[in-house]
């Protein structure tokens, strides 16, 4: 018999092309500023640029790396670049990037403990590491009733969060007969979208959904919370889930998670705290007082994807009590039962999320900690904290501009005085630059610029620019 053709990449093969991708990825990040931060893409281009069918034929490697310099590249905003200001950084490091490969070289599917028990092993060790990295509440540590889960986002882990709470409220039922019109969720109206979202997803429907009101920081009134929700129980509704925000995303405000936490247990209702960014600044003791109130809460979660060099996604989500979580999500066909889980001594996190199958995030995470330490990972966050604090400073000493939010950390929202289209104006022509990447949010239904420090090789000599850039376009438009 002779010997048939395999198509598949020779380990040879392998060893040489991952060689170049790597060359080219570092070649990428030594040549990153000389990109514009925001891609000039017009829609429909890079579309135009493929060919409109796929080869027949397979083609060599090389050429398939040329497409990504002539066809992709142009269509990247740069989100690595440390002249990248806009949203909340995503930012990525060297240890995350190759703990990422190796995960995808190992092809793990964790959804149950023995599909790969160290997958599902290493997930609780560093997720248990982190509490007390962050000084978080011992009732979020594995060996105890709670305990720690890798999500994709803040999104899903709020979902999780919101689900367990609905269940937990109607004793469970509502997984069985569904939503009956009475459960009602309570979050600030500076929350994120994703709270919305699962309000939607979890059956509950948009009007149940109170936005509390803020204070002149943007932060969430205790008061009126209490207000709203005797106010829903004097209707016949019950309030199941109110989600606090540690860092909100259009301004950072910082909830009162204390006052509102006494709220919730005093009325039986499920708190989560979201702190998707500024959850990692509590990696460095002086910023830990973000976390006070946390002991208060029956979920909680952050995003080392954000702030802490671990590439996305990573989402770290714990419970107090992972029995009503894993109670609301699990689903046993005979085809997952294995000794390990039914010996009750392992794992699964299958039931501790929305879908079956997961990825071994955990590694990016453990290689991060271990490359870094606990005092790298403090060295620059409070270095971006600083130079944000600088940039606050200068923008309160120029007559043009003023500060539209307290900047706790590592985020400054101001504007110019000239008024909205002035600031829209001047946010186009520095995006359109190249030079550096804004965006914008509406506080007091004003738009505001918003400046946020947080990738990962972004230096003083980065922000100091911005600010020239932005002072030589405020000149311009007077």
């Amino acid at each position: 018999m002779s010997d048939e053709k395999s198509f598949h990449m020779t380990p040879e093969e392998f060893r040489r092309q991952g060689r170049a991708v790597v060359d080219w990825i570092a070649d990428y990040y030594q040549r990153i500023e000389s990109f514009p931060v925001l891609s000039r893409a017009k829609p429909g281009e890079i579309r135009a640029g493929l060919p409109p069918e796929p080869p027949r034929q397979g083609e060599p490697f090389e050429a398939i790396l040329e497409e990504i310099e002539k066809l992709i590249l142009p269509g990247v905003t740069h989100w690595q670049s440390p002249n990248f200001f806009a949203y909340f950084p995503a930012n990525a490091s060297g240890p995350a990037i190759l703990g990422e490969l190796l995960s995808a070289g190992l092809g793990v599917q964790g959804m149950l403990w023995a599909t790969s028990p160290a997958c599902t092993e290493l997930e609780t060790h560093v997720l248990d590491w982190l509490v007390g990295m962050l000084g978080l509440p011992d009732k979020f540590l594995s060996r105890g009733p709670g305990g720690g889960v890798i999500q994709d986002t803040a999104s899903s882990a709020s979902l999780c969060a919101l689900l367990a709470a609905r269940e937990r409220a109607t004793g469970f039922s509502s997984n069985q007969r569904g939503c009956d019109g009475r459960l009602v969720a309570y979050t600030s109206s500076q929350a994120h979208s994703s709270i919305e979202k699962g309000v939607k997803i979890a059956g509950l429907g948009r009007e149940n959904l109170r936005l509390i009101e803020v204070d002149a920081s943007f932060a969430m009134r205790p008061e009126a919370l209490a207000q709203a929700l005797d106010q829903d129980r004097r209707a016949g509704r019950l309030p199941c889930f109110v989600c606090a925000t540690v860092g909100t995303t259009s301004s950072n405000a910082l909830d009162p998670v204390a006052a509102i936490g006494r709220i919730c247990q005093a009325q039986g209702v499920w708190l989560h705290v979201d702190a998707a960014m500024s959850g990692t600044a509590a990696l460095c003791p002086e910023f830990r007082h973000l976390h006070n109130g946390v002991e208060l809460a029956d979920s909680y979660c952050f995003n080392p994807h954000k702030w802490m060099f671990t590439n996305f996604d990573c989402d770290c989500f714990y419970v107090a009590d992972r029995k009503a979580l894993i109670e609301t999500l699990s689903v046993l066909p005979e085809y997952l039962r294995t000794r390990a889980s039914e010996s009750g001594a392992v794992i699964d996190y299958r039931d501790w999320q929305i879908p079956l199958g997961r990825r071994f995030r955990a590694l990016k995470l453990w290689f991060v900690i271990r490359h870094y330490g606990v005092e790298g990972l403090r060295h620059h966050i409070r270095r971006h904290v600083e130079l944000a604090q600088r940039f606050a400073a200068w923008v309160g000493e120029d007559e043009r501009f003023e500060l539209a939010a307290p900047a706790p950390l590592n985020l400054v929202c101001f504007r110019h005085r000239g008024g909205d289209a002035a600031n829209q104006t001047l946010m186009d022509r520095l995006n359109q630059s190249g030079h550096l990447y804004l965006t914008h949010t509406r506080l007091n239904d004003r738009l505001t610029l918003r400046l946020a420090v947080g990738q990962t090789h972004t230096e003083a000599r980065h922000v100091e620019r911005a600010w020239k850039r932005i002072q030589e376009e405020a000149a311009r438009l007077s």
